[in-house]
């Protein structure tokens, strides 16, 4: 399972420097809370990836978008992709919940009046947080409303985003803009958000199969495990259910003859915060990762660690960072490593160091 796995993941044969798109569309999306994480997502998966190719397909090409997605997390998604995904969002009905509302101080009725004039807002415009802020008040008639919306860290303007409302713009200084995304694509075509749905499951299972309802649930945020199985039902004979390790699991049945093929050598990678690997790997399974370990991943607060990965295994956690000319890279193996994989390790971070440019400096611990 874990080389079916990593070849769906590009991680045993690394793509060439113009497969951005299409490496971006086989992970399900760039998770991009941390936008040098993404663009490391890219770097484990691609030969020649260059600093400010992620930027230029973002904000010259518009190929990718940058937006508000699954787990209501920062994502990069490939620009033709965007309604799909969108569609599939718009699903999300957690907002709505009193809780919710409560927790982020607006009222139902706010909340709609703020999604109502939004789009009136970003017409024609890219605009700053305060500026849409500034926007949404003068329309709404409402300055606590733009208050709100102005010192929301972003939970008030997801739902937008789900609507398909806004999306990301290229930032004015230190400032994020956003702005909106029919009129930021060139080809924007609304996607119907049942076959949106299915689509979503599709993307998940090529990229993350196989894998259980509830894996699909936690990875998607927001529904449940017994939705997920009902998606993966409704995909017909496209889906099929194979037992790994005494569970039953999901996976696309094109692929079912691919599950078995080993791998050709062995893979060694330097994964980076974020990864969708890391954060697509079934939480249960031992195989995947020592339990011993698992909050030395999967840490406090959401954050997630960058990760050796030893043929698909996480075998051990690693920082990087800038000292003058010199790039340190530290890695910390959860135990003793062969010197195949220091070898491979080693390997990985001289590509990082010539990636980010410094002389590399390594430490094992």
């Amino acid at each position: 399972m874990l080389a079916f796995r990593l070849r769906r993941q590009r991680l045993t044969e690394r793509a060439g420097r113009n497969a951005i798109l299409q490496v971006t569309a086989d992970v399900c999306g760039l998770h991009a809370q941390v936008m040098s994480s993404a663009e490391l997502t890219l770097w484990a998966r691609m030969d020649g990836l260059r600093p400010g190719d992620v930027a230029h397909e973002l904000w010259d090409v518009r190929s990718l978008v940058k937006m508000w997605a699954m787990r209501g997390t920062l994502h990069l998604i490939r620009a033709p992709d965007v309604p799909v995904w969108q569609a599939a969002l718009s699903s999300f009905r957690h907002y709505l919940a009193p809780g919710w509302l409560k927790n982020f101080g607006v009222s139902a009725v706010e909340l709609d009046q703020m999604l109502a004039c939004i789009p009136a807002a970003l017409d024609g415009r890219l605009l700053t947080r305060q500026e849409l802020a500034s926007e949404v008040a003068r329309l709404t008639g409402s300055v606590n409303l733009g208050q709100k919306l102005g010192h929301s860290w972003g939970a008030l303007l997801k739902p937008a985003s789900y609507r398909g409302l806004l999306c990301f713009g290229p930032s004015q200084g230190q400032n994020v803009r956003f702005t909106r995304p029919d009129q930021w694509l060139a080809d924007w075509r609304p996607a119907d958000p049942d076959e949106a749905w299915r689509e979503v499951g599709r993307r998940y299972l090529g990229g993350f199969g196989p894998a259980p309802a509830e894996d699909f649930a936690r990875w998607w945020g927001g529904v449940s495990s017994a939705r997920a199985t009902r998606l993966f039902q409704s995909l017909g004979a496209q889906a099929a259910q194979v037992e790994v390790d005494g569970v039953r699991m999901w996976l696309l049945s094109s692929q079912l003859e691919q599950l078995d093929v080993p791998l050709p050598q062995r893979c060694v990678r330097l994964l980076p915060a974020f990864d969708q690997y890391v954060i697509g790997a079934p939480r249960a399974a031992d195989r995947v990762l020592a339990p011993a370990f698992r909050s030395r991943v999967y840490r406090n607060q959401g954050w997630i660690s960058p990760v050796l990965l030893v043929d698909g295994r996480m075998e051990g956690v690693w920082r990087h960072e800038r000292k003058g000319s010199r790039l340190s890279v530290t890695i910390e193996p959860f135990l003793d490593q062969p010197a195949a994989v220091r070898s491979g390790a080693e390997a990985e971070a001289e590509r990082l160091a010539a990636y980010l440019g410094g002389k590399l400096e390594l430490v094992w611990t």
